[in-house]
């Protein structure tokens, strides 16, 4: 071991342990199993206290590179695999900032996993924003969002998703049942919205409290099926292609490009729900619809009330370019549903690398249980 703890840069003591040990563990110097020198020792040999290596050490058991065994001490169990790469170079895992990463909240229900984010780094988070922004989180968000926070999920979806929207095409908004309601208000309430069947109940409820007519689409397994997509007189599909609730389908990359397919021939709007999706036990995230499509008009909807946490009323619709002008014209006077203060951190979760780290310790989590 060869940590040295330089006081005279601008970093935390346990930031310069965690950043060595981990470098360490990645390139093989401590093997998967292998077993961690004590805090004790540590301690000694670096000039630092015990619970500074304490924490530099539950940093890394929370990123899944050590873990914590009682009685025994610290071994890791950092596999290569494991990891999901999000950007050149692995962006999400080594962009750490000073924010610590203390502790997680899991708690598993019968029918649904709770995915809570960490509060100690959302704590931490809105604190470093009061700070960094000061009062300027009391003036009024722009209408379409905040630029930094449109700038953040552009960049986001790119590395995660493989989709090249420029911030100009995200509207944020205060959740799923919002953005439904402004979609109604672009599309027209005189078209008829396929959805599928069954489905999240609230989806046809909000639709039908804004005067849309739907038409339930049967399902099969892998998605709406043909037939279905066939007879019906829909010209907008609501889908939630990558795991339907409550039937748990995920629609095939067959059924999505059939998706697009029907939608072009129909001239038709499909309305892409992503609710959850990062949270995928796969290596890699689905290839979206929106992504896939050429000609095709898809609007990407998602949330953070899943990835962040229920109370965190926001999300965002992802225009495609042919629909940016017809927005503008009819809802560009609409003002932004969510503070500037919420925006701001959620900003700062996806900037720092703590949004993504957060989704792949869920992915590990679920691989392993499954």
């Amino acid at each position: 071991m060869n940590y040295h703890i330089n006081p005279q840069i601008n970093k935390p003591a346990y930031l310069q342990l965690y950043e060595g040990i981990k470098h360490d563990i990645v390139t093989g110097v401590f093997f998967y199993g292998a077993k961690m020198p004590s805090k004790r020792t540590l301690a000694e040999e670096t000039g630092v206290s015990v619970i500074t290596v304490q924490h530099a050490y539950e940093i890394l058991c929370e990123e899944g590179y050590l873990e914590g065994r009682q009685r025994s001490g610290y071994f890791a169990v950092y596999k290569d695999s494991d990891f999901v790469s999000v950007s050149d170079g692995n962006h999400a895992e080594a962009n750490l900032t000073s924010l610590e990463i203390e502790t997680e909240l899991q708690e598993n229900q019968s029918v649904k996993e709770k995915n809570t984010f960490p509060f100690s780094v959302l704590s931490k988070t809105m604190r470093k924003v009061l700070l960094d922004y000061g009062d300027s989180i009391l003036i009024k968000s722009p209408n379409h969002g905040c630029p930094e926070l449109r700038a953040a999920i552009s960049a986001y979806l790119k590395r995660s998703n493989g989709m090249n929207v420029r911030p100009e095409q995200i509207i944020i908004g205060s959740g799923a049942e919002y953005l439904y309601s402004l979609i109604v208000q672009l599309l027209g309430k005189d078209r008829i919205f396929g959805l599928e069947n069954p489905s999240y109940n609230k989806i046809r409820q909000v639709y039908e409290a804004n005067g849309v007519t739907c038409e339930m689409l049967g399902m099969g397994q892998d998605g709406i099926k043909t037939l279905e997509l066939n007879r019906t007189k829909a010209t907008v599909l609501h889908i939630t292609p990558f795991n339907s609730y409550p039937s748990g389908i995920t629609a095939d990359v067959s059924k999505r490009k059939e998706y697009l397919q029907w939608a072009k021939q129909r001239n038709a709007c499909i309305i892409e729900d992503n609710y959850s999706a990062e949270l995928t036990v796969s290596m890699k995230n689905d290839d979206t619809v929106f992504s896939m499509a050429e000609d095709a008009s898809v609007i990407y909807l998602n949330t953070f009330s899943e990835t962040i946490a229920p109370s965190m009323r926001a999300g965002y619709l992802v225009l495609p370019e042919k629909l940016l002008e017809k927005f503008e014209k009819k809802l560009g006077f609409y003002s932004c549903t969510v503070p500037v203060f919420e925006q701001y951190v959620i900003a700062e979760l996806i900037n720092s690398g703590d949004f993504e780290r957060h989704i792949n310790r869920i992915r590990r989590e679920r691989r392993k249980k499954k």
